[in-house]
């Protein structure tokens, strides 16, 4: 597959200069390069909500690897996410130069090449995953599940020979040109284990899993069952509370399950939220499940001069990512609320500390994030404040009461929206 070029042009803010001449996939010696400061640790202009954050070869410089960030685009600036996904790199050498990587795939052609609608509306595009199949000779092709949301077109998939795009929907009904099969709902995740069995994760307010059949990468193995209510919901009993964003990793011998979690009111001293993720651990890929704990908060919990708990940043929203080990250090990648509503999230990323003990029944110790502005500047940060991007409430006490509550409503038809912005602007908005 050919990749598109990126024209040139020079980006400077108060937190990153960014340097973009055209690339292709023949030779990236010269690229799009953002140097970051911190979080959050794309562009301030840049909206990448929902990252997954993989680590693969740079199909460009074999045995060299790149961190891939795959999330939804926040471009329709009245609602959540946009009609496109567009995917970032960075090398693991360097983590604070990101790279564009351009869009990767949008749904505006059913499987004969024709427009859905006069207009050539787009299917709005929301929390992606990815996965990677090695073939026995070593071919690689990276499956995305771009969460489509249309409602004949929700369990579509895509393809490519490439981490970085682009994708080619692979799962077409083969009777009616605009409908896909496949399971996955809302927020899949896939995981490919070890052994090569594949299995699929997805829900909101309730949790599903299920193997699925490595022919089509889409719908349940043949003689398999979706497992419902994998963990407890938001409405159910159970510490879980899960709510939305599955995403799955797997370490040493255990199943990581990350997820968006519906705290319960009070808990940590706050109101209820959905802005935090937690994680759950399993022997199995499909559970029993136990809970871990919160790997972050989006709320940035601190204490005040009175020992009382109060949220430094918005108090509420929502969040989804995931956890990635680049050169032996364990991150988590979320994102945090940047503006009056939840329609211009910005990633974010923090160091944790991931312990395993192996052995059946053994237990998986996920340290907490912090929700500030060190991203991946682990040796410090200028003290400027350029350094320090992520914004604190002025008040002493901070918010006391939830002003933003994430809901959702699946769409059942493509919908109309405002233009998305180009990647790069001339004049870059800081939000």
């Amino acid at each position: 597959m050919e990749k598109k070029t990126v024209a040139g042009i020079i980006i400077a803010t108060a937190a990153c200069c960014l340097t973009l001449t055209s690339c292709s996939p023949e030779s990236k010696t010269s690229e799009s390069e953002l140097t970051t400061v911190g979080n959050p640790y794309l562009p301030l202009w840049e909206h990448i909500p929902d990252g997954e954050p993989y680590v693969f070869e740079d199909p460009d410089n074999p045995g060299k690897e790149r961190v891939y960030i795959y999330g939804s685009h926040d471009s329709r600036i009245t609602d959540y996410c946009g009609m496109e996904l567009v995917v970032w790199s960075a090398s693991t050498d360097d983590l604070n130069h990101w790279r564009y990587d351009g869009e990767i795939l949008r749904v505006n052609k059913n499987s004969k090449g024709e427009p859905f609608d006069s207009a050539g509306t787009a299917d709005v595009l929301f929390a992606p995953d990815v996965t990677l199949v090695t073939a026995p000779d070593g071919t690689k092709t990276y499956y995305l599940y771009p969460n489509d949301q249309v409602g004949p077109r929700n369990g579509l998939i895509a393809k490519s020979n490439r981490p970085d795009g682009p994708f080619e929907v692979c799962n077409w009904n083969a009777d009616n040109p605009e409908v896909c099969d496949g399971v996955l709902r809302f927020d899949p995740a896939v995981f490919v284990d070890d052994d090569g069995r594949v299995y699929g994760y997805w829900g909101f307010e309730r949790s599903y899993g299920a193997e699925l059949d490595p022919a089509t990468m889409a719908t349940v193995k043949p003689d398999a069952k979706v497992v419902e209510d994998m963990v407890s919901g938001k409405n159910q009993p159970g510490d879980f509370r899960f709510f939305e964003a599955s995403s799955i990793r797997k370490i040493k011998d255990k199943y990581v399950f990350i997820y968006s979690r519906w705290t319960k009111d009070g808990e940590f001293g706050l109101p209820d939220t959905n802005y935090t993720l937690a994680y759950a651990y399993s022997d199995k890929p499909l559970g029993p499940w136990t809970y871990g704990g919160t790997i972050i908060d989006g709320r940035g919990r601190e204490t005040n001069e009175q020992g009382e708990t109060i949220a430094s940043a918005t108090v509420s929203g929502n969040t989804h990512g995931s956890i990635c080990q680049i050169n032996g250090q364990w991150y988590v990648f979320y994102h945090r609320q940047s503006g009056l509503n939840e329609f211009a999230r910005q990633a974010m990323v923090a160091p944790i500390d991931v312990e395993v003990e192996e052995g059946p029944g053994g237990k998986v110790s996920i340290s907490e994030g912090e929700y500030n502005s060190e991203g991946f500047s682990l040796d410090g940060l200028d003290p400027s404040p350029a350094g320090s991007p992520v914004p604190r409430w002025p008040s002493t006490n901070g918010p006391t009461t939830s002003s933003m509550v994430h809901t959702w409503s699946p769409p059942t038809a493509p919908t109309t929206s405002l233009t998305p912005p180009t990647p790069f602007a001339t004049t870059p908005t800081a939000w």
